[in-house]
């Protein structure tokens, strides 16, 4: 495994020891390896949602008003 070092606040290293002695994680290493993985799990979601806007964008766009789709929406999703 690689090594990373890093430089905080005093403030922010008692608040990670806190966790840490709360007994959320074990150490250090496993609070940032949590907080790594949570940050790229929040970057794969964005890039799906933006993926999938631009997608809609790119499908141009319709004179279609809510009024009109509305009922087909409310009969696949049981809500008719």
């Amino acid at each position: 495994m690689a090594t990373l070092n890093i430089s905080v606040p005093e403030q922010m290293k008692d608040w990670v020891e806190n966790h840490i002695a709360d007994g959320q994680f074990s150490n250090v290493s496993d609070f940032v390896r949590d907080l790594i993985r949570k940050a790229q799990s929040q970057e794969a979601e964005r890039a799906y949602y933006q993926s999938a806007v631009d997608a809609g964008m790119a499908s141009g766009f319709r004179e279609t008003t809510l009024e009109d789709i509305l009922p087909d929406i409310k009969r696949r999703t049981g809500r008719a």
